[in-house]
């Protein structure tokens, strides 16, 4: 089984973390350690120049020069300069003349402490010579019998006259002890750096990614098709944005399964009505319990709710097209003043048989728009429809048509009906949904202005509810478009 994302965040921030800090420890040491060994070297330089500061102090001729009392101070001084750089540092010395020869000074403390001089090469020293010589300083590294060596050398003057040269010997190893304790101290420090690091970032990953987790738990809990909460958006910007749309896409989920139990459950009931009135009739007469006398006018109860199966599967028919993205939509431009004096010919004898008055009020004769006709054509009849089942006897409608900004056309249709209670505002457009007042009237399935939205919203159009101190008002929008060139007889 992979590992989950926190395993793997986790890891990759471990692995950079122990790349980053081994980078700076090798930077750190390696500088470290060149610092530390030119330390070591200028620190065996100084004590170089302190020898040959001393190896130049003129000495006394004649058999007597070891028993004259400056003579035996300097030699002790010398001697005890020699031990402190072989004890202090691990390191040898030794003055050297012009020939290549220690000098008839050193001898006789060499000859006492031969491990001093053991580890010098007669050749390094004769070569080395020759530069120090012409007033040089010389540093070099070579392999001597004793491994790897480092050895010093400066100049040894008398009256500014180079006599020889003073030499210091040192093993790599007593320079790489002078810098171990360095790299232990670093190795330390790097690894706390380490973990104080990798507990920021399990902590960090932690927090980055329980939101994600909470995400998939959740997702899973949806694909059983049960509901589940809100999660939390916070964290960083893009698990926000994740958050926000994951609570958009399971809101959407859970109306769309609403509105699916509530499409089934109006749909059963819609259907179950009339067709419990058309078998109960027809099964009255079948069997004789309707008179033959009676059967006709039965019969035209039938017919009547036959006709309203047909209305009701009508809707949903038109509700689906409206609905299919796939649905192909003509569009055209079209006068949409002449289109609405066609649809309120149509309606002319419902306006008649309820004694309602109708009026038209366009800013222009003409307006040309953008759209499907047949599809504005079904809004503008469903509009009606509504306002002509809803205003009493002796009512009013209008059918306004206005410019808008934005190369808009508005159209609204108004009435001084029975309006729309402040409940039922945010329901009216969904599939089914009837009022109060429209049972009390006995009319629509509750298709109507589910089909005007869907076929706005295919448009990129706007269709809502304004508001109105008596009755209803509905609006709604669409492209503007030019009005054809008439050519000349």
């Amino acid at each position: 089984m992979s590992r989950g994302i926190f395993g793997k965040l986790m890891g990759l921030f471990v692995a950079v973390i122990l790349v980053c800090v081994l980078l700076m420890l090798g930077v750190f040491g390696i500088s470290a350690r060149d610092a530390q060994i030119a330390s070591h070297i200028q620190a065996l330089k100084t004590q170089a120049y302190d020898i040959a500061f001393l190896a130049s102090v003129p000495q006394p001729l004649g058999l007597g020069a070891f028993l004259d009392a400056d003579t035996v101070t300097t030699r002790r001084m010398m001697e005890r300069k020699l031990w402190d750089v072989y004890q202090d540092y691990g390191a040898y010395a030794l003055v050297v003349d012009r020939s290549g020869q220690v000098t008839s000074y050193f001898s006789s403390v060499l000859s006492e402490n031969r491990e001093l001089a053991a580890s010098f090469d007669p050749k390094t020293i004769v070569d080395t010579l020759i530069q120090v010589l012409g007033g040089q300083e010389v540093v070099r590294q070579a392999q001597g019998p004793e491994g790897t060596m480092f050895t010093m050398a400066v100049p040894w003057k008398q009256d500014e006259r180079v006599l020889g040269a003073v030499y210091i010997q040192t093993a790599a190893q007593a320079v790489r002890e002078s810098y171990e304790g360095i790299w232990l101290n670093a190795a330390l420090a790097a690894i706390f750096a380490a973990v104080v690091a990798a507990v920021i970032a399990y902590f960090f990953t932690r927090r980055l990614v329980r939101p994600l987790e909470e995400i998939a738990r959740h997702a899973g809990t949806m694909a059983r098709g049960m509901p589940v909460p809100q999660i939390s958006e916070t964290g960083a910007r893009e698990v926000q944005e994740l958050a926000v749309s994951f609570n958009h896409m399971s809101r959407q989920i859970q109306d769309t399964e609403r509105i699916r139990r509530d499409f089934i459950a109006n749909l059963s009931h819609e259907l179950r009505s009339p067709m419990t009135n058309i078998q109960g009739f027809i099964q009255g007469i079948i069997d004789g319990t309707i008179e033959q006398d009676d059967a006709k006018s039965y019969l035209q109860i039938v017919l009547s709710e036959t006709r309203r199966l047909n209305s009701l599967i009508d809707g949903l028919f038109r509700l689906s097209q409206a609905e299919n993205p796939e649905s192909p939509m003509e569009m055209s431009s079209f006068d949409i003043c002449e289109l609405a004096r066609l649809v309120v010919i149509t309606t002319l004898p419902r306006i008649e048989d309820k004694s309602l008055e109708i009026l038209t009020d366009f800013e222009e004769d003409s307006m040309h728009a953008y759209a499907a006709r047949d599809q504005i054509e079904q809004v503008l009849i469903n509009l009606l429809d509504n306002a002509i089942k809803f205003t009493p006897s002796g009512g009013q409608i209008r059918l306004i048509v206005r410019r808008k900004a934005n190369d808009l056309i508005a159209i609204q249709v108004e009435d001084n009906g029975i309006g729309v209670l402040p409940e039922e505002r945010d329901r009216l457009f969904e599939r089914f949904y009837k009022s109060d007042q429209a049972h009390a009237s006995g009319g629509g399935s509750g298709l109507g202005l589910a089909i005007c939205k869907s076929i706005m919203n295919r448009h990129g159009q706007a269709i809502r509810l304004l508001e109105k101190a008596q009755g209803s008002a509905f609006e709604f929008t669409l492209m503007a478009a030019e009005a054809p060139k008439r050519h000349a007889d």
